[in-house]
């Protein structure tokens, strides 16, 4: 059965028959998505909270796995992966927009700083090739962040 998933999946499947083996394979390993036969849940509800406590990055899908055949458990943990990936990509998108917002202000900081220093009079010339080397890297980094010139 491992084998089916494996492959149903394109990813590596470990099987635990007791609620307590996940604790130890979630302490030793990273998941994509953890699967919790719901009548072990309930049979054991403080081992199911102590495992969830445990599961990282994981996506947990809860199905009674009694009346659940291997179809229906491939497709809810399909559509459980694919959902994990697309908030993977939302969330990272979300990251890289603050990320770039935050910079923005900086690096406008910097380069009118740079600007203002540089026409100072007399300045030394090794401060001014500083100061130009300094203007340079701050407008690499306001492209690499895509803001406009």
């Amino acid at each position: 059965m491992r084998q089916l998933y494996t492959q149903a999946t394109s990813e590596p499947v470990m099987i635990a028959a007791t609620l307590g083996q996940p604790a130890t394979l979630l302490k030793a390993n990273e998941f994509a998505a953890l699967i919790v036969d719901q009548q072990l849940q309930e049979a054991d509800p403080d081992e199911a909270e102590r495992v969830l406590r445990l599961v990282g990055m994981a996506t947990v899908v809860y199905l009674n796995l009694a009346i659940s055949g291997i179809e229906r458990v491939v497709r809810e943990l399909r559509m459980a992966l694919h959902r994990r990936q697309k908030e993977i990509h939302i969330a990272r998108q979300g990251a890289e927009q603050r990320l770039r917002n935050d910079l923005k202000d900086t690096v406008t900081a910097l380069l009118l700083s740079c600007e203002m220093a540089l026409q100072v009079p007399s300045l030394p010339s090794a401060a001014e090739a500083k100061l130009r080397s300094v203007d340079s890297l701050a407008r690499e980094m306001r492209a690499k962040i895509g803001l406009p010139a």
